[in-house]
């Protein structure tokens, strides 16, 4: 058996060679999966609990940092973050947030193209937990049951309010939808600013990123010109 101390460096080499490789997968902006990587405990704490406990950590960084929580300007920082975090940036993590989609029947009989643009995406960056901030253009084409137009733009906010990464943002927008809708007919658009590109890094504030997701009718050339040349 090995002796204590060995283990230990064994294990330290174990785990900077896994963040290493978690750090490439970042800088190659990788999908690992179209649902957000969430461990099996994930909601055994409470919404409160979460709160007190990232408090306590990040406090511990910010002094790591060097800075003075006797401050007036800072003492209140790490429960501000903490509660921002929980309640507001990351609240989509939580499924008791998910907006229920109510269907109701196309009595219009509108069987054209529905587009909801320019719909706000506020986002963080999985990799570096920063901004990404854009726009999203969604379409559907009823199969006979339509929703409430705020849910579309609600089922775009609850999947951007955690962390992403936009491709993977974009799929479960549609998978969503598709679900929601009962109908393959779904096209998303995404065109966001990153802030981990903008900031930091090569910091170039000039590029914007570009995903979309096409299902159903949508995969053909004629639906397709026509979503995009409505976005445009």
């Amino acid at each position: 058996m090995k002796a204590n101390g060995q283990l230990r460096r064994d294990l330290e080499q174990n785990a900077d060679e896994i963040l290493h490789k978690v750090e490439s997968i970042g800088d190659a902006h990788l999908m690992s999966d179209l649902e957000t990587p969430l461990r099996k405990d994930a909601f055994v704490l409470s919404p409160e609990e979460k709160v007190n406990r990232i408090e306590e950590k990040f406090a511990d960084i910010l002094q790591i940092l060097g800075l003075d929580l006797s401050d007036d300007s800072l003492s209140g920082t790490p429960r501000r973050v903490a509660k921002m975090y929980v309640n507001e940036i990351f609240q989509g993590l939580l499924p008791e947030n998910k907006p229920q989609a109510k269907l109701f029947d196309n009595k219009y009989r509108y069987g054209q193209m529905l587009l909801e643009k320019n719909i706000t995406v506020h986002s963080y960056c999985e990799h570096h937990l920063v901004p990404i901030i854009g726009k999203a253009h969604v379409a559907y084409i009823s199969s006979g049951k339509v929703i409430g137009l705020s849910k579309i733009n609600r089922l775009v906010r609850y999947f951007s309010k955690r962390p992403q990464v936009q491709e993977r943002l974009t799929e479960q927008i549609g998978a969503e939808l598709k679900n929601a809708l009962q109908t393959e007919d779904v096209a998303v658009y995404i065109d966001a600013e990153h802030m981990c590109v903008a900031t930091r890094g090569v910091e170039d504030a000039s590029s914007n990123t570009i995903t979309v997701h096409y299902s159903g009718k949508f995969k053909e050339e004629v639906y397709r010109n026509e979503f995009l040349k409505m976005i445009s």
